[in-house]
């Protein structure tokens, strides 16, 4: 199998029954939800594990790397889930369903015997949310307090996760991109000039002191803290108005306003400095596809606020028991190196590795050359781990 280039695209549905008592997605009938998935293999093969890659809003099943898995041989399955492309109302809990939906019918229906989560960016915090609750199944309500019992799922447990390209979770990248010089979310471009680091007149300027980065750090997190209140407070007041199911959206400006953008001197890799994965940071801050841009209340809890989601990969990872790959790339625009760094000293066993791949941006796309390389250390990484084959 080895070399193998000539790859096959099966797309499938995994459809599974979740009662909600309201819709949050588009489309659909009754109870019943449905995964897009897609198997990618090397043609007339087959395989005794699989690797599923999964991701909140999906979208990757032509990401190179998972291309290049396959065509070195590997079965990989990408499976998408019911948020697919969009995240204004995603539920984290909600995900880890149909993410287990997957992982189940993968099992049943191809008979893979052993199950590797690929774990690629936003998916590596979902993995290890996931694994948690399969060893360790305690959620029975979502963050806002909604019935969503993820006890009663049966979720199948992983036998390995490969954090490529991870970042630590949605929320904590989110409060450690968000713009703390917005300090009143209903006035969002009336801005504190003293933190406003696109601001000319910003007195600090890169490379940053260590008591500006703290301060800057305490006020991106006080933010964040800021809208978690506002919403608990809305979501109170409407129950308190027998609006049980009532939700409301709103948006939320400056989300992209990381120090390191700015300073390459915070958190140093080898990546182009002054510029970040959506392009000029100052434009994306306030750009229509920045994190969090559009959410809901229950959407905020869930998968946005610092203080109440579950989705923590840092405290999930340190639960986990099954073996752990973490892959970071040194040239990403997107996942910074302390997020592999982070990711790998939270997991609290020793059977994880650490590995750089050198000059890699987050999508391959730029250094193609280098996809040979982190399928090496992939495929060698189960070899070792026994979960090959």
């Amino acid at each position: 199998m080895v070399g193998a280039t000539e790859i096959v695209r099966e797309p499938y549905l995994v459809i599974h029954k979740d009662p909600s008592s309201f819709k949050d997605v588009y489309g659909g009938a009754g109870d019943n939800v449905a995964a897009e998935c897609m198997r990618i293999c090397p043609a007339g093969t087959t395989a005794e594990s699989v690797v599923i890659f999964s991701h909140p809003i999906g979208g990757g099943a032509f990401l190179p790397l998972v291309s290049a898995l396959a065509r070195a041989g590997q079965h990989v399955i990408y499976c998408n889930t019911r948020y697919r492309g969009n995240d204004t109302a995603l539920i984290m809990e909600k995900c880890a369903a149909d993410l287990g939906a997957c992982v189940e019918h993968a099992r049943r229906k191809f008979g893979y015997k052993r199950v590797i989560l690929g774990g690629w960016s936003g998916g590596g915090s979902l993995s290890l949310f996931y694994q948690d609750q399969a060893e360790h199944p305690t959620i029975t309500h979502t963050p806002a307090g909604d019935p969503y019992d993820l006890t009663k799922k049966a979720l199948p447990p992983a036998d390995g996760i490969m954090l490529l390209a991870a970042h630590v979770s949605r929320a904590i990248t989110l409060t450690e991109w968000m713009d703390p010089s917005i300090t009143d979310e209903t006035r969002p471009f009336v801005r504190d000039p003293e933190l406003n680091i696109y601001d000319p007149a910003c007195p600090a300027q890169p490379p940053y002191t260590d008591a500006f980065v703290a301060r800057f750090r305490a006020a991106q997190l006080a933010r964040n803290r800021r809208i978690t209140a506002w919403v608990k407070d809305t979501l109170e007041k409407l129950r308190k108005a027998g609006e049980d199911n009532a939700e409301r959206a709103f948006t939320v400006h400056g989300t992209m306003a990381n120090v390191c953008w700015t300073d390459p001197a915070q958190d140093p890799s080898d990546r182009k400095p002054y510029t970040c994965y959506l392009g000029e940071p100052r434009i994306a801050n306030d750009g229509p596809v920045g994190l969090a841009r559009f959410t809901t209340l229950r959407s905020w809890l869930s998968q946005w606020g610092y203080d109440t989601t579950r989705a923590d990969g840092l405290g999930n990872a340190s639960r986990i028991s099954c073996p752990v790959l973490v892959i970071n790339n040194t040239a990403d625009l997107a996942c910074t190196p302390s997020h592999a760094r982070r990711l790998f000293d939270a997991v609290g066993h020793s059977r994880k590795a650490y590995r750089d791949i050198q000059g890699a941006d987050h999508y391959y796309i730029e250094r193609p050359d280098l996809l040979p390389q982190a399928v090496k250390v992939c495929a060698g990484w189960m070899a070792e781990e026994a979960l090959s084959g």
